[in-house]
């Protein structure tokens, strides 16, 4: 007669031995469709901008861990993928030194400063590409169109621009949809958005590998869907109510939805583990806040996006949410108190 054993043990339960290295690892697996599409769309600029970025988050790395005396991180893929988003949110022709101290700005204030991977209060990216708005606006908000005939035979001129210099742009530049939609009230088709036909920041052009990479990610268990639906959803509601009440003066909930950086942000940026909240009510109260605040920017604020500042408001309140919103302790009928 066999004796069963039950083994009782505490929390946490642990059902796959995952190490932070291999979720990291999948993670940049699931952005490798929009790095290719990217340097399809823009040519050799986006590769050297990306690439840089890429170099630039992995170099500060290295070089923090060793000057604190800590055993290098660059092998958990963390810097990897802070530098491709980096890469991913900037104009293909933007200047590399730029695009290189934008690296050094997300690792060394966005993550490094927090304490390092685990820590980090806002998303690194996103902090290093709101430094480099604000010291250099005019740069990164000059567009290049996709599809150039010349791009994997020539290099733009503001890509390779001496340090502290003004970039020269050679050829035509492009308006964003956002930026036609805002400034000359032309909406963009539906089917180029979706399909990245359009001008915009190297990573956001095309909703359908964005959402293919999420949709990885959440199979894999590496990625709370509660997050990105819950700013899709919301950003759907609220444009769809302000087109329904007005379909002249607000754009469709489509456009809404496939335009800009709102994809990427949603499901690549958002969903940083740490800087999101734990609880499922709790990410939910967050993409909705995120979600909101990215229509009031784009209706009725100066600047034609507003994924960025609406990920950084969301990432700076989230431990308050998680504060606010607490799981009912086992045997009790309201919440407690600490």
């Amino acid at each position: 007669m066999s004796v069963q054993t039950l083994n009782i043990s505490t929390s946490p339960h642990l059902t796959k031995g995952l190490s932070t290295e291999t979720i990291m690892f999948h993670v940049v697996l699931a952005m490798l469709p929009m790095v290719f599409f990217a340097i399809y769309s823009f040519g050799f600029n986006a590769a050297l901008v990306i690439f840089t970025a890429v170099v630039s988050c992995v170099l500060t790395e290295h070089v923090l861990c060793r000057i604190s005396k800590k055993p290098t991180t660059i092998g958990d893929w963390s810097a990897t993928i802070t530098g491709i988003l980096l890469g991913l949110t900037l104009p293909p022709i933007f200047p590399l030194w730029m695009t290189f101290l934008g690296g050094v700005i997300a690792i060394a204030m966005g993550k490094f400063l927090f304490g390092g991977l685990g820590y980090n209060a806002f998303n690194p990216a996103l902090v290093g590409r709101a430094i480099l708005q604000a010291a250099f606006p005019v740069a990164i908000t000059t567009w290049y169109g996709a599809f150039q005939l010349d791009r994997f035979s020539t290099i733009n001129a503001s890509v390779l621009a001496f340090p502290f210099t003004e970039p020269i742009v050679d050829g035509t530049t492009g308006a964003t949809p956002l930026s036609a939609f805002k400034f000359d009230g032309v909406t963009t088709d539906a089917t180029d958005l979706a399909f990245g036909l359009v001008s915009g920041s190297a990573g956001e052009t095309s909703a359908i590998l964005i959402i293919l990479g999420g949709l990885y990610l959440i199979r894999r268990g590496f990625m709370n869907w509660r997050i990105p639906m819950a700013i899709l959803l919301t950003v759907f509601v609220f444009s769809g109510l302000l087109f329904w009440i007005d379909p002249v003066k607000y754009p469709s909930p489509l456009f809404m939805l496939l335009s800009g950086g709102l994809m990427l942000g949603a499901v690549f940026m958002a969903t940083d583990m740490v800087a999101s909240p734990i609880t499922s009510l709790g990410v939910v109260i967050y993409g909705i806040i995120i979600g909101a605040l990215v229509v009031v920017i784009r209706i009725w604020g100066g600047l034609p996006e507003g994924v960025m500042y609406a990920i950084l408001l969301g990432n700076a309140i989230s431990p308050h949410i998680d504060r606010l919103i607490r799981y009912r302790v086992y045997g009790t009928s309201k919440l407690q108190k600490s």
